[in-house]
């Protein structure tokens, strides 16, 4: 409700900031609950007003009385509800809202903890320790009652990340087996709901925890839900899962701002961030965005007019963009709203014989797309191929215009394929399309991006819970960073770090190194994905961590591989920590025109299809890279090549794709891709900043 409560006085203002505590989804409807503050609000205003001194004290005590009466009910933060799991093993807090100085009794089992409410009305218990088990019920009350049921007690575990993480069971190939099960595993899940802030909330949205069953299990994270099956089954214990993700976000948002302001490296970042509540963030982010991006175009937004940009003959706009490319590459940073790009093509008679057909490759996120000023197709799946039937009554000889309105809500925007994917198919050739395109912004959406500024996500999807005791992390994340992936090395141990210092120092925190996918780079043109790798592994110098290598279950096509389980049963192989891992660089010494690396672990190293080792290279003091042999001599390896007689450095799989790489432990594990050298990377000095 848009009300200025700082003009009322403070005893409403209290009440207003405290009702955003409550939980009223129980109590009342949501708009009659805004209505009522609404017109609260203006009672009050009219009350303060009346000459009457004497009515003017009367009807103030009364109008207090109905809001406290109101406001007087017990809430629990969405954190806890039925089918919840609580952690095993550790004192078990409680924690919620309610009147000030108000008594609150929890009860567990066989235990009675009681406490009281402070000024604010919030207030905390902790119960004992308890062992594995259930379902219980817990019980809170206070002027009213809350009970909590089919509760158990188990290992509870945060899985974060971006998309892969999120990423449901039901969309991956293991689903249907899943579904055979005659008895699902003794697992619990709650998703949290995506929901920004600047500043640090104590509630999520409205959520629940979900017992896996049938019903329920195709919306669970499918990592998670792997990792928490084999840990059931290794341990025989009940799983909670507290799934906490958000597609195509970077680390800097899951991580809190005294982390960066702590930061030697990141607090001259912060300091230019504002400490205001998001929808003033909103409103000085669309003033100078509007100006940042109107100072690129050198136009106007408010002056653009689409149906001028879709006439032929009209004057074009003065800014061009490349076609396929986000025009976050080109500029345009954090740029969401709706865009227009426009190209003019020449078609000949021997063209407009039959129908063409348009090729756009992906655009992010929507598109209607218009030819000679005619709407042709349109879709609304960032990655969805377009393509598109041009009828011949639509085409002329002579010049000829496309145009695509494009809608883009969040994280990246624009067609962003390889560039022969965007083409026109006449009857008589293909015209490639990529290239310079015109470029014109219709509107610029107020709403902030996730990844915009810096602690957004944690503010409103981690740090609300952050009283929770968990048994330790899941995290995948990193593919939304490749860009700034030399200065990964440092951001993700500071996540690592403030999340300890929230849940528990040296809190067990397992991560996923990213997956094979068809992205540029080598070992001579540098190759951001690799180099996110290897800050990945960098990550392990942090007690208690662990890394789940994949490069053999992705998809180079897909930058989300549909194999999950192994994913989540390589995270639970480390927290079960049975000694199978995916081993990583230790050592490596020059013996001559050979270099012998030496990996840690003591498990078995094999050539998983029986043929020559593939993907190393070997460089001499020139840093140029060149094919290498390899071999595995006690359960060591010798790399050599005839092109480099005083080799200084060796590479292995040091390429996004890793599909082809056959470097195995006996237990199937893949060895995480590595270098000897110390040679400049091509992401250094590329930094987060404020957009």
């Amino acid at each position: 409700v848009n009300i200025n409560f700082s003009k009322a006085p403070y005893y409403f203002h209290s009440v207003a900031l405290f009702s955003r505590k409550i939980d009223f989804t129980k109590k009342f409807n949501t708009l009659l609950l805004k209505s009522l503050l609404q017109k609260s609000y203006n009672t009050f205003l009219s009350i303060i007003s009346l000459k009457n001194f004497i009515m003017k004290k009367v009807v103030v005590a009364v109008f207090f009385c109905l809001v406290q009466t109101v406001f007087a009910q017990i809430s629990l933060p969405y954190i806890f509800s039925d089918n919840m799991v609580l952690q095993r093993g550790q004192k078990m807090p409680v924690w919620g809202f309610s009147s000030p100085n108000e008594t609150i009794k929890v009860v567990f089992k066989k235990q009675l903890k009681e406490t009281k409410a402070n000024e604010k009305g919030e207030w905390m218990v902790y119960l004992d320790q308890e062992k594995a088990g259930g379902p219980y019920e817990l019980t809170v009350s206070g002027k009213n009652k809350i009970t909590f049921k089919n509760v158990l007690v188990g290992d509870v575990w945060l899985a974060s990340g971006q998309s892969n993480m999120e990423w449901n069971l039901a969309a991956t190939e293991s689903y249907d087996k899943e579904l055979k099960q005659t008895k699902c595993p003794l697992i619990r899940h709650i998703k949290i709901n995506k929901k920004i802030n600047s500043l640090p909330q104590n509630n999520v949205t409205e959520t629940h925890w979900d017992v896996a069953n049938q019903q329920t299990i195709g919306d669970f994270s499918a990592v998670a839900y792997h990792f928490a099956k084999k840990m059931y089954q290794e341990k025989g214990v009940p799983i909670g899962i507290i799934n906490s993700s958000w597609g195509g976000t970077v680390v800097e948002t899951w991580i809190p701002r005294e982390a960066f302001e702590q930061s030697p490296y990141f607090k001259e970042m912060i300091s230019k961030m504002p400490k205001v509540d998001i929808e003033q963030l909103e409103q000085n982010n669309i003033v100078e965005k509007t100006k940042f991006m109107e100072s690129l175009t050198q136009e106007k937004v408010s002056d653009f007019n689409a149906n001028q940009f879709l006439t032929e003959n009209s004057a074009s706009p003065k800014a061009e963009i490349n076609v396929p490319q986000a025009w976050e590459e080109q500029g345009y940073k954090s740029l969401d709203g709706i865009i227009w790009v426009k190209k003019t093509i020449v078609l000949t008679e021997n063209d407009v014989k039959k129908d063409a057909t348009l090729y756009l490759g992906k655009i992010d996120d929507a598109d209607t797309t218009f030819f000679n000023g005619k709407e042709v197709g349109g879709m609304k799946q960032w990655s969805d191929e377009r393509i598109y039937t041009i009828s011949k009554e639509l085409l002329k000889v002579g010049e000829n215009t496309i145009a695509i309105k494009i809608t883009d809500t969040g994280g990246g925007g624009g067609l962003w394929s390889d560039a022969k994917d965007v083409k026109l198919v006449t009857s008589d050739k293909t015209l490639p399309l990529a290239g310079k395109w015109k470029f014109g912004i219709e509107k610029i959406f107020s709403a902030i991006n996730q990844n915009e500024f810096p602690s957004l996500i944690y503010n409103s999807m981690v740090h609300p819970f952050i009283n929770t005791k968990i048994s330790g992390v899941i995290w995948y994340q990193g593919e939304s960073n490749v860009e700034r992936a030399a200065e990964y090395a440092k951001t993700f141990p500071l996540l690592i770090n403030s999340w300890r210092e929230k849940f528990g120092k040296d809190l067990p925190f397992y991560f996923v190194q990213l997956s094979t996918f068809n992205n540029d780079g080598n070992s001579n043109e540098g190759c951001p994905w690799a180099e996110l790798r290897e800050a990945q592994t960098q990550t392990l110098s942090l007690k208690n961590t662990g890394m789940a290598v994949t490069t053999d279950v992705g998809n180079p096509n897909d930058i989300h591989p549909r194999n999950k389980k192994p994913v989540g049963d390589r995270l639970a192989n480390l927290a079960l920590k049975n000694g199978i891992y995916s081993p990583v660089l230790k050592s490596y010494s020059i013996k001559g025109d050979k270099i012998e690396v030496t990996l840690t672990g003591k498990s078995k190293l094999m050539a998983k299809d029986q043929q020559s080792l593939k993907g190393f290279e070997i460089a001499g003091e020139d840093q140029i890279f060149h094919p290498a042999t390899a071999s595995i001599v006690n359960n060591k390896l010798v790399v050599t090549s005839d092109k480099v007689s005083q080799p200084v450095a060796v590479r292995y799989g040091w390429k996004a794709d890793n599909s082809d790489l056959n470097l195995f432990t006996k237990e199937l594990l893949p060895v995480s891709p590595f270098r000897t050298d110390n040679f400049t990377l091509k992401t250094e000095g590329v930094q987060f900043s404020l957009k």
